[in-house]
């Protein structure tokens, strides 16, 4: 079983093995949703099946787990999707973007959510896949089979407003901001009605965890890197959050990679914060 990451040499000798597999392509454009499809029947990895971020990882019904701009659907419904592309709850599941991990952690988180474990986000994306000589196609998804997906216990913290809010300034809670420091310090906002932060949150670029290529850095230098971040605090006081609870993961997957223990997503993220009267918000 993979859990965390999962290398294209990897996933090719889980291709040859003919092991129970699901590869998924989260490949999106936040500022061009649209884009998706195309972008998908353009190019993906052969056999792969297509998760769309708006359509299929967030809902904005009124059933919604959580609020901002990217709410997550009820994990019943999450389920049945996941059924309807073939993937039960012994299947090996691989995520995968073009986006240097940006969308792909979105699922990885869910299905951790869900109770499945068996899930890994493939290092280096498409990009790395087709450098390591991995078979790519174009069209639309051949759909397999039907399954049935059972919802399990949760192996991942959810974190909602009114928790953070309790906790806030507090040393049982240390929020980590995924954004970039320009929108983290309030300088560019191009996306939530109010530019800053959450107040006393650290920052740490999800970017900043991957090597120019699109891979992980080492568990060595994430570790370095992280207990700079952290400064002192207790990683398992981490709360991760960043604009909507997408970009936040690949911090998540970092200070896993990075030896320490699972964290907790705050999903509604900033744009649930800032759209939340009377809360306070931080600039610089």
């Amino acid at each position: 079983m993979y859990p965390l990451l999962i290398s294209a040499a990897q996933l090719q000798t889980l291709q040859q093995q003919g092991t129970p597999l699901a590869v998924v392509d989260c490949s999106f454009d936040l500022m061009k949703p649209e884009l998706a499809d195309g972008l998908f029947e353009a190019e993906h990895i052969e056999g792969a099946v297509q998760a769309h971020l708006d359509r299929d990882l967030s809902t904005h019904e009124g059933d919604a787990v959580n609020g901002g701009r990217h709410p997550l659907p009820p994990r019943e419904r999450v389920a049945a999707w996941l059924g309807s592309l073939g993937i039960g709850n012994s299947t090996q599941v691989v995520v995968y973007d073009r986006n240097a991990g940006n969308y792909c952690g979105r699922l990885w988180w869910m299905l951790k959510w869900l109770g499945h474990d068996a899930v890994a986000m493939l290092d280096g994306g498409l990009q790395g896949w087709k450098a390591a000589g991995g078979a790519v196609t174009s069209g639309p998804a051949t759909r397999p089979a039907a399954a049935s997906f059972e919802v399990r216990p949760a192996l991942r913290e959810l974190v909602f407003t009114d928790q953070v809010v309790a906790d806030l300034g507090r040393p049982p809670q240390t929020v980590v901001d995924a954004r970039g420091a320009t929108r983290y310090r309030g300088e560019v906002e191009p996306l939530d009605p109010i530019a800053g932060h959450i107040p006393g949150a650290l920052n740490r670029p999800f970017t900043d965890n991957f090597t120019p290529e699109g891979f992980f850095k080492s568990p060595e230098v994430l570790k370095a890197e992280w207990d700079k971040v952290l400064a002192g605090r207790s990683a398992s006081t981490v709360v991760h959050h960043c604009g909507s609870g997408v970009s936040a993961v690949p911090n998540l997957i970092a200070m896993e990679l990075a030896g320490h223990g699972p964290t907790a997503l705050y999903a509604g993220s900033w744009s649930e914060w800032s759209r939340t009267p009377g809360l306070p918000c931080a600039q610089g």
